[in-house]
């Protein structure tokens, strides 16, 4: 059921001016009626934004209490100076947005409890489905208290309560082994509506064993570090791109904690298609910075030999099948090797990402429908970052999103915020146990924002304009608001920050610096890997190219 309130967003709210201070936003009336009429109220946005460059600076002031409310900003990653929470004290108040605007004004409303409709189930009253979240624009979780949308209580689903459980006041020992389970006792402290969440979240759950790359077990950290060295990598290789020192990149600003928040959630067993801006899974499941710049720099030392445009990684290894350009393709792929999964017995899924442009092609409805009668345990995962490059989804679609299709396969669904890394994560995984226990596909729809153009091809303002992704930037850069998130609930310090920035920026420019100098590969991986036996055809094509290269050796 639709929640009739009324909500001034981002009441309290501070962000970074130009100046590098934390100033309140201004606010103004907008009698712009949602364009969903998923709500009577009237809508608010925030006005008198302070400029800033497009690519904005991370902050790096502390985040300060809201509205005078008494300070729970501990330091919960180290148990020497968390102080114990009690019962009575006062959670902060924050007043959060019970509807998110995106591309083309398109309005939606909000709801904190995580339900993914099952098909037979009504579709969600109102016109619109709502979007899950629980961490909003400063950091903080929301209380629910403001959601756009409630579920009908005939919508059976995992409640997350919100009653305060006392037992959780005890003081944990400062022996405990890990730093995250005191993060998240304390969490569950402060956010009493999201116990359970906290308790099942993948990003609060320690490691079993170090990370490789990381070298901690520190699940949280690791998931902002490379959120970090994914926005470096993207900055410097578009840049050698406009050098000329690789041919094309597309990078991933804006949609990081989509691909972080679906990569804790899933298991290496799970099979992973991408389209091309989901680079952060394949991060997250071991791909080096090496392996990154050399697959860009087409060496010797590629995975795919040479034969593949930039940015189309893939890894064997790491269940991550290879990128391919045509839109589409990899939907019924999907579909497949679910249904092969499914055949085999095997408790795992298969993962296609794919974005909102995709799910105008005809390859989504065959793979979709293919899932759903075949009953395949697939996650088809769209990533409505409001632009399928030029075309805004105002000009693709006329009805509620991609996620309204879903009824129509006979398959569930949910949509969610895709900047908020928390909610993705849960989303994920709710998705991928449905997917298994019932056999059968979910559809999920990340609602994000592509903060950078669509690729070096590509000149994003000729379709929009500066303010709006200035706009985009201030209210809904993922990694900003994780950063917010951390400076609020940890002790992490501005110089942990920057060495962090630092040191990935480094290993961005090593990596790129040695793969440069790597020579290219071998010209017979032009006719392997495709022919068990070549045909005479590409026998008598590597006999052409080889008398070619002994004829003009100065050029080659």
């Amino acid at each position: 059921m639709l929640r009739q309130s009324k909500i001034i967003f981002g009441t309290g709210r501070k962000i970074a001016s130009h100046h590098g201070e934390l100033t309140p936003r201004v606010l103004r009336k907008n009698t712009a009626r949602p364009s969903c009429h998923c709500l009577s109220s009237v809508a608010f946005q925030e006005d008198s934004i302070p400029p800033q460059p497009l690519i904005k600076k991370m902050r790096r002031k502390e985040a300060k209490e809201l509205n005078g409310s008494q300070s729970v900003q501990h330091s919960l990653f180290d148990p020497e100076l968390r102080p114990e929470i009690k019962p009575n004290m006062d959670i902060p108040s924050f007043a959060s947005p019970s509807m998110l605007t995106y591309t083309g004004n398109k309005n939606y409303p909000i709801t904190t409890k995580l339900k993914i409709i099952k098909p037979g189930e009504d579709a969600p009253e109102g016109g619109c489905w709502p979007v899950f979240r629980l961490m909003d624009g400063n950091g903080t979780f929301r209380n629910g208290l403001n959601d756009g949308f409630e579920f009908h209580s005939s919508h059976s689903g995992e409640s997350h309560g919100s009653s305060f459980n006392s037992s959780t006041m005890e003081k944990i020992p400062d022996s405990e082994e890990h730093s995250l389970p005191h993060l998240r006792e304390s969490l569950k402290k402060m956010y009493p509506l999201h116990m359970n969440e906290l308790d099942q979240n993948a990003l609060l759950v320690p490691g079993k064993y170090a990370y490789e790359d990381t070298k901690s077990d520190n699940t949280l950290l690791r998931c902002y570090t490379q959120m970090v060295r994914l926005r470096e990598m993207d900055n410097i290789l578009q840049n050698a791109q406009r050098q000329g020192r690789i041919s094309f990149y597309m990078t991933c600003r804006g949609e990081e904690a989509i691909h972080f928040g679906a990569a804790s959630a899933l298991e290496l067993e799970d099979t992973v298609f991408a389209q091309y801006r989901e680079a952060g899974l394949l991060m997250w499941r071991g791909f080096t910075l090496q392996q990154f710049a050399d697959q860009c720099f087409s060496n010797e030392s590629d995975l795919g030999k040479g034969r593949q445009m930039p940015v189309h990684y893939g890894s064997k290894a790491l269940n991550y099948q290879t990128i391919s350009s045509p839109l589409g393709t990899q939907i019924p792929q999907a579909a497949g090797a679910a249904y092969r999964l499914k055949l085999e017995g095997k408790k795992a899924v298969a993962v296609c990402f794919f974005g909102d442009g995709c799910a105008s092609t005809t390859d989504f409805h065959s793979g979709l429908n293919f899932a759903a009668t075949l009953k395949a345990p697939v996650i088809f995962f769209c990533r409505n970052n409001g632009y399928a490059i030029s075309t805004s989804v105002a000009e693709q679609y006329s009805g509620d999103g991609i996620v309204s299709r879903a009824p129509g396969y006979g398959m569930a669904a949910i949509r969610v915020d895709g900047t908020d890394v928390f909610a993705v994560s849960a989303a994920v995984r709710e998705a991928r146990k449905y997917a298994i226990e019932h056999s059968a596909p979910v559809l999920i729809e990340a609602m994000s924002y592509r903060l950078g153009h669509h690729s070096t091809s590509d000149d994003s303002l000729r379709y929009r304009s500066a303010k709006e992704v200035q706009r985009f930037t201030d209210e809904s850069d993922p990694l900003s608001r994780f950063q917010q998130f951390l400076q609020r609930h940890t002790d992490i310090s501005d110089n942990e920050l920057n060495k962090i920035e630092e040191t990935e920026k480094s290993g961005v420019i090593d990596a790129m610096r040695k793969a440069e100098k790597k020579s290219p590969p071998s010209m017979d991986a032009l006719f392997t890997d495709v022919y068990h036996n070549l045909p005479p055809s590409l026998l008598e094509q590597q006999a052409q190219l080889k008398a070619h290269l002994e004829k003009y050796p100065e050029h080659y």
